[in-house]
C-alpha cells in the first residue's frame, strides 16, 4: 500500500468498476476483484451488466445487476471488465468489446494476488489473470484476454486480443496464439506452435501440430475435430 513521506500509509480511493457479463466467468472475477481488495482497496464494482432484461434488477455475489453492456457508454466514470467466454463462440468476449467501442483506458486490467508475472512479461487492457498463473519470461498477453486459474504462459509466448485459456492450460515456449483462440482446460501446447485465430483447443489436449485459424481441435496428440469456420467479431 503506498506511504506518505512520514511513513503512514495512504488512504486509497477504490476506483468504480463495471463487471460485464454475470456468466461464470464474471462470478469468478468478481472473486478476484475482492482478492485483490482484501490486499489493497483497489475497486469499488458499482454494477454488472448483462443483455438478459430478465436477469435486470438480480444480484450476483451481492453486486445488481444494473442494465445492458451499452450502459457502460453511460457511466465513463468507470472502468470496465469484459467478463464473457465460451468455447462454442470464441470470438464473442472481442465481439462484444467491438460493440461497446469504448477507449482502451475504460478497460480495467485484473491481476490475482497469487498470480506471478515476470517484470519482462506485458499485459494488455481488459486482461484478466486468476490465482497461481505464471508469466515466466518476456510473454506477451494481448488485450482482453482471460486466463483461469494454474496457466502456465512460459518464455516467449505471445498471446493475441481476445483469447481465452482454460484453467491448468500449460504453454511452452514461443507459441504464437492468435486472436479469439480457446485454449481448453488442462491443454499442453508443444514449443514453438502456432494456434490461429478463433481456433478451439479441447480439454486435455496435446497440441503436437499448428492449429490452423478457425478450426476444432481435440485428443492426445491433437487432431483436427470440426473444419475452420469464419472468423467474425462483428454483431
Amino acid at each position: 500500500m503506498p506511504r506518505d513521506p512520514d511513513g503512514s500509509r495512504q488512504r486509497v480511493t477504490p476506483e468504480p468498476l463495471l463487471v460485464v457479463g454475470a456468466g461464470g466467468f464474471a462470478r469468478e472475477t468478481l472473486e478476484l476483484i475482492d482478492a485483490i481488495n482484501r490486499v489493497e482497496p483497489r475497486w469499488r464494482v458499482v454494477g454488472i451488466l448483462d443483455d438478459d432484461p430478465g436477469r435486470h434488477g438480480a444480484r450476483v455475489h451481492g453486486i445488481e445487476i444494473i442494465g445492458p453492456a451499452a450502459l457502460a457508454r453511460e457511466l465513463p466514470d468507470a472502468r470496465v471488465c469484459a467478463c464473457v467466454a465460451s468455447p462454442g463462440r470464441p470470438a464473442g468476449r472481442m465481439a462484444l468489446v467491438q460493440r461497446l467501442g469504448l477507449d482502451p483506458e475504460r478497460y480495467a486490467t485484473l491481476v490475482h494476488p497469487a498470480a506471478v508475472v515476470a517484470r519482462s512479461a506485458s499485459l494488455g487492457p481488459g486482461s484478466v489473470l486468476h490465482a497461481t498463473t505464471v508469466l515466466t519470461a518476456d510473454v506477451t498477453v494481448g488485450a482482453h484476454v482471460a486466463v483461469m486459474p494454474a496457466v502456465v504462459l512460459t518464455h516467449d509466448d505471445v498471446l493475441a486480443d481476445g483469447v481465452t485459456l482454460g484453467a491448468g492450460a500449460r504453454i511452452a515456449g514461443g507459441v504464437r496464439i492468435g486472436e479469439s483462440a480457446y485454449i481448453g482446460s488442462g491443454a499442453l501446447v508443444r514449443e514453438g506452435i502456432v494456434v490461429g485465430a478463433g481456433a478451439v483447443v479441447g480439454m486435455g489436449a496435446i497440441v503436437t501440430r499448428d492449429v490452423p485459424a478457425g478450426e476444432t481441435w481435440a485428443g492426445v496428440p491433437a487432431r483436427r475435430l470440426a473444419p475452420a469456420r469464419e472468423l467474425s467479431v462483428a454483431r
